[in-house]
């Protein structure tokens, strides 16, 4: 595919770039941090040892978090090769 100026495979590089940080960023972004809850910090149920255990950090209880899990996420998307307006500025 003819890309311009961009050498051969630059813009499957870009694509694969473009995958590969999406994927670290919902990884990072589901992986909890710190100590564990006794309750949940939203239901104020009780968490279970096995479930403190399993995810150190773990904020919610399942319900909780299967709820939000189901939620949808709007986020805006990385514009890697700028556009000609954002060059200029």
């Amino acid at each position: 595919m003819a890309g311009g100026w961009a050498r051969d495979g630059a813009v499957s590089e870009q694509i694969e770039a473009s995958i590969s940080d999406e994927l670290a960023r919902m990884k990072a972004a589901k992986r909890p941090v710190g100590d564990s809850l006794t309750h949940c910090a939203e239901c104020e149920e009780e968490i279970p040892e096995a479930r403190r255990t399993a995810i150190p950090g773990v904020k919610l209880c399942i319900d909780c978090a299967s709820e939000r899990d189901a939620r949808p996420v709007q986020r805006a998307g990385i514009n890697r090769r700028g556009s000609k307006d954002s060059q200029l500025k």
